[in-house]
């Protein structure tokens, strides 16, 4: 049995709506809108060669006015659901997506991501609408990690491919119009899953993980060693991607980035974690279900820290923790600005030792907390809430969902982002446990 088919990541059969879930604690009244995850769970009777093949359901839950009103899971209805292939005698159905890694909302708009297709609008209620590509402006695909900037409402993203163009930089403005697009020179076809943006810059590594078209899992990409890695620094605005300029950097890859600023001496500064060769390794082998490995599916990630000086030319970069992790979150008030707090998910060793968990990171004295979840429990990625009338970055909350395979159970655990160690201020009680997914978004109701 493939690992991403079992315990935690064991797919639902079907699709259920329940209403008017228990709670324990209280819901605090600012927490009025959707927490909507992402997901692969492939239809009953599939089995994909690789776990990001697996068809998208995302899963919502609805708060407000103190209540948690409803739980729903629905797949997210695009042709490959119904197994229409990616590649066609026409070339690739950009419409053919598994939707199955992120879901955000921007100008209106619910859109279901990964990064290989067009985004998939959503309803509300997580009905499918269909293939969304910006009114005809969108010709490639779209990453399922898009970045809005917090002072003027636009939507960065790119889209990457194994074949030139490598790389394009897009920008959606705050009214979801698509209002640039632009090629970056000098790109390669290396994964670029997940980019960064600051004040002035936009942000793009490429790793040591390339495009390779004799890997026979679906997803055609491997570690190569003569695959340079780099971090690409484009000046933010149109015109910016010709002056790219390109830093090498140590062998790795990474998959998610934290976030980059611009520091007090005008460099540039990037973190998210990563592996290295053997890590790449042993997690690509769970995500494909080969043997060699782990008893998770992340295997030696840790958070990484890169300082690029512009001025000088040069780059520092370093380890900035031995705590296994994957997931990172910040208060996304703080995108593209330096951030004191970090949040993360904890994995167990290669073995299975130990516990996951929520971490919180203090980037201003170094120190971390961690709120073990305890054996046989997997909590989602952690995604920030800020609290009515915060005057400080943690202010607000935590909302992870809980799968627990000893109960059979899940919840949705609103925990305290001053302190995730303490008692959750509510606890949710869902339907069914919930299958282990990537990513998700908190979607705040309209005022």
């Amino acid at each position: 049995m493939k690992p991403y088919l079992t315990g935690h990541y064991t797919p639902h059969v079907d699709e259920v709506t329940a209403h008017d879930l228990l709670v324990e604690g209280h819901l605090p009244p600012e927490l009025s809108g959707r927490l909507i995850r992402n997901g692969h769970n492939p239809k009953p009777g599939v089995t994909p060669t690789h776990w990001f093949k697996g068809s998208g359901m995302v899963h919502g839950i609805r708060l407000r006015d103190g209540r948690a009103e409803w739980y729903r899971n629905r797949w997210v209805r695009t042709p490959a659901l119904e197994g229409a292939p990616y590649m066609t005698e026409k070339g690739p159905d950009l419409t053919a997506s598994t939707a199955g890694t992120h879901v955000i909302e921007h100008a209106g708009r619910l859109l279901a991501l990964c990064e290989s297709n067009l985004p998939f609008e959503l309803t509300p209620e997580l009905e499918t609408v269909g293939a969304y590509d910006f009114d005809g402006k969108l010709t490639n695909v779209m990453t399922a990690h898009p970045k809005q900037d917090p002072v003027y409402g636009d939507l960065h993203f790119f889209s990457s491919s194994p074949f030139p163009p490598y790389l394009t930089y897009h920008v959606a403005s705050d009214k979801g119009e698509l209002i640039h697009s632009e090629e970056v020179p000098g790109a390669s076809a290396s994964l670029k899953h997940d980019f960064a943006i600051t004040e002035r810059y936009v942000v793009f590594v490429e790793g040591t993980v390339t495009f390779d078209h004799s890997e026979t899992s679906g997803i055609p990409y491997a570690w190569k060693d003569e695959q340079p890695a780099r971090i690409g620094v484009v000046p933010r605005g149109k015109g910016g991607a010709a002056a790219v300029r390109w830093f090498d950097i140590e062998p790795g890859s990474m998959l998610h980035a934290a976030n980059a600023y611009e520091d007090d001496r005008g460099r540039v500064v990037l973190e998210g974690p990563t592996v290295d060769r053997d890590g790449f390794h042993t997690s690509w082998n769970w995500w494909v279900g080969a043997p060699g490995r782990g008893a998770v599916p992340n295997s030696r990630s840790y958070n990484r820290q890169w300082v690029i000086d512009l001025a000088a030319g040069k780059l520092r970069e370093r380890v900035v923790d031995d705590l296994v992790v994957e997931f990172p979150t910040i208060n996304d008030d703080m995108v593209g600005q330096e951030h004191r707090y970090q949040y993360a998910i904890s994995f167990p060793d290669d073995r299975g030792a130990g516990n996951f968990g929520v971490v919180k990171y203090d980037r201003a004295t170094g120190t971390r907390q961690i709120r073990n979840a305890g054996d046989g429990r997997l909590p989602s990625e952690a995604v920030f809430v800020p609290a009515d009338g915060s005057t400080s970055e943690d202010e607000g909350y935590l909302l992870t969902v809980l799968s627990d395979l000893h109960a059979d159970a899940s919840q949705l655990l609103v925990l305290d982002a001053t302190d995730v160690r303490a008692d959750p201020v509510a606890t949710v009680h869902l339907p069914r446990r919930v299958v282990a997914g990537i990513h998700g978004s908190w979607v705040a109701d309209r005022s």
